[in-house]
């Protein structure tokens, strides 16, 4: 019994220390004055007040000593009725997570942008809201659009998918009028629509929703993945000439604990250099 309590409190306690994970990159067509530019990754965040605040609040001093780049934020902001096994709140009330959510999120220091789009549980609840709130903090949401930086007459593209599974991607209006021999960094929610993006003009593709299965067993792995996020639930993958990074996210969902799955800050590091590895470090 006493075990099961240690247990208990481990996985708790799990879930409140978020862990850095630090790559670089190597991306083929990227031009040699972006060599060295890193971005960070915070998602699924499922804001409350009691559990997911914590870890938040921990990740944002991290980011914050890192001073990135650019920091991109992968969705779920907030937690859907419809998502979470009874649950009787509206999804009004449930987007209104947001608020509290958004005013933290505002304290990330970037020296360029804090960059973001929607999730599965963003667009069931009021999408327009959450929208509306996260770029009055001043983080724009990419939703099926792109974002342009230049660095020493070389440019480099974030584009955004509106949710594949709750909204309306469209992966050709998000990349429209890129050209095509310029690098493009793609964030959408679902790692595993990686597989279609492949087949585009896509260096890497930042995604979460998965939460790393959240509760990850011995010799089993996770009992649990959701829809689009079986395939590349974790870490780093390649698909053709794509990258694909899945975080494991921030927040919980139906229980407040992780196993085997920390709460997640990711600083990518790209290199220009063909011969250079993705590494982890």
């Amino acid at each position: 019994m006493g075990g099961l309590a240690v247990a208990g409190d481990g996985t708790i306690l799990e879930a409140n220390r978020p862990q850095l994970v630090s790559l670089e990159v190597a991306l083929p067509r990227l031009a040699g004055s972006w060599d060295g530019f890193r971005i960070a990754q915070l998602s699924d965040f499922h804001y409350d007040e009691y559990f997911s605040v914590v870890p938040l609040r921990k990740a944002i001093d991290i980011i914050n000593r890192l001073e990135p780049d650019l920091v991109v934020l992968t969705g779920d902001f907030v937690t859907s009725p419809l998502q979470q096994s009874g649950s009787v709140r509206a999804g009004a009330a449930a987007a209104a997570a947001i608020e509290p959510c958004a005013e933290l999120l505002s304290q990330l220091r970037a020296r360029l942008h804090v960059l973001s789009v929607l999730g599965n549980h963003d667009v069931d609840t009021n999408p327009s809201h959450i929208i509306d709130v996260l770029q009055s903090h001043a983080i724009p949401v990419l939703q099926n659009r792109s974002l342009l930086i230049e660095r020493e007459g070389k440019r480099l593209w974030f584009a955004g998918v509106d949710d594949v599974l709750a909204g309306k991607p469209d992966i050709e209006r998000a990349l429209r009028g890129i050209p095509p021999a310029e690098p493009v960094v793609l964030l959408a929610h679902e790692p595993d629509f990686a597989d279609r993006a492949a087949h585009y003009p896509v260096d890497l593709q930042l995604s979460g929703h998965s939460h790393g299965g959240q509760i990850r067993l011995p010799l089993i792995g996770a009992p649990y993945l959701p829809r689009l996020g079986r395939k590349y639930p974790w870490g780093l993958r390649h698909i053709n000439s794509l990258v694909l990074y899945t975080n494991v996210g921030i927040g919980t969902i139906r229980v407040p604990m992780r196993l085997n799955c920390p709460p997640e800050v990711t600083l990518f590091t790209l290199r220009a250099a063909r011969s250079q590895p993705d590494t982890l470090r």
